[in-house]
């Protein structure tokens, strides 16, 4: 079967289409930052780079409206103060480009249920409640919609969400099967490994935003008080010797690995760097490192987070998507025969 396959020419060279989004659900922690943000930038030097803030899927589950506002905003500042341009990638707001919701409803109508109620995510998510909203079950055509109305080539995804990609190829093969070669199916690309960042009080288990001890976790914004002491707090061993060894040093591997991940250093010569010295001068050398990476990071931050450059930014990422994203659903709409005529 032949696809249309879309490729924008960007000097001379064809680009293909990167899609990546994430759910608006509040400040990210240095695990996230380290695991995904820091490689986001390279996407735009690899293809034409999409990035959506993905708030419809985020209410799928309870909200509050003026926390989920909160979050839509500090999640587009933090995408920019990493690294995304958007003078080569393309950023916006999910919901400001009704086409995601028509794609979403007019692929639920090609997906069925029994599909659906196989997704690990659905099923963990589910599993105990006594009752989950229906958006819970039918999300994953929005997030195939997401996809499909950009011609997307690649789609960088974790091994958390190989099952959701693959249902996104296995719709638009269904859709082109029965009303013609309309979307291009994309690839799936597991992204180059981020550092994998650990608790700083469990070392042998992920760092996360939900950890009921706050010595465990360094959120993106915390202030540089707040990263010393909980790096100098961070458990290590009584050994006293800096030794990368992940599973008879977790902690001190943990603290290297943070460093190496925002310095750019090798593991082996941050070993050197602290050879003869003890816990001590090593937790002061990490936290160091990560408020120097940190700080103008995060000046970024709040030099966007209430301004009108960020408004303006996601007002011509939408304009941008809305432009694309119609194209596609009026293919989608021709084909299905939905409206008075071909459009």
């Amino acid at each position: 079967m032949m696809f249309f396959i879309f490729e924008f020419i960007i000097g001379g060279l064809n680009m293909k289409t990167i899609f990546s989004g994430v759910q608006p659900t509040g400040v990210i922690t240095l695990g996230n930052y380290i695991g995904a943000f820091m490689q986001f930038p390279s996407l735009q030097d690899e293809g034409n780079a999409i990035y959506c803030i993905v708030d419809q899927h985020a209410i799928t589950v309870p909200q509050d409206p003026k926390e989920l506002r909160s979050n839509i905003r500090t999640l587009a500042a933090t995408y920019l103060a990493t690294g995304i341009d958007p003078n080569k990638a393309t950023l916006f707001i999910q919901s400001e480009v009704p086409a995601h919701a028509q794609a979403g409803w007019m692929l639920q109508c090609v997906a069925t249920i029994g599909e659906l109620e196989r997704m690990t995510q659905y099923k963990d998510k589910s599993e105990g409640k006594e009752s989950v909203t229906a958006g819970l079950l039918t999300y994953p055509p929005l997030m195939a919609g997401d996809i499909l109305l950009y011609n997307t080539n690649i789609v960088p995804v974790g091994d958390d969400q190989k099952q959701h990609i693959e249902l996104t190829r296995d719709l638009a093969e269904r859709f082109n099967k029965r009303f013609g070669d309309v979307l291009v199916i994309p690839e799936i690309q597991l992204p180059k490994a981020g550092a994998r960042i650990k608790s700083l009080q469990e070392p042998t288990k992920k760092m996360s935003k939900s950890d009921p001890n706050t010595k465990a976790t360094i959120r993106f914004l915390d202030t540089p008080k707040q990263i010393e002491k909980k790096i100098k707090s961070a458990v290590t061993d009584s050994d006293g010797y800096v030794e990368f060894d992940e599973v008879n040093k977790p902690g001190v591997s943990n603290l290297l690995t943070i460093e190496s991940a925002v310095t750019g250093i090798d593991i082996p010569s941050l070993v050197k760097k602290y050879d003869g010295l003890g816990y001590g001068a090593f937790k002061e050398g990490v936290a160091t490192s990560l408020i120097e990476h940190l700080t103008p990071v995060q000046q970024r931050f709040n030099e966007l987070i209430d301004s009108n450059e960020l408004d303006k930014i996601l007002d011509e990422g939408a304009e941008k998507a809305n432009a694309i994203a119609s194209e596609t659903i009026k293919r989608m709409e021709n084909a299905m025969g939905l409206g008075r005529k071909s459009r």
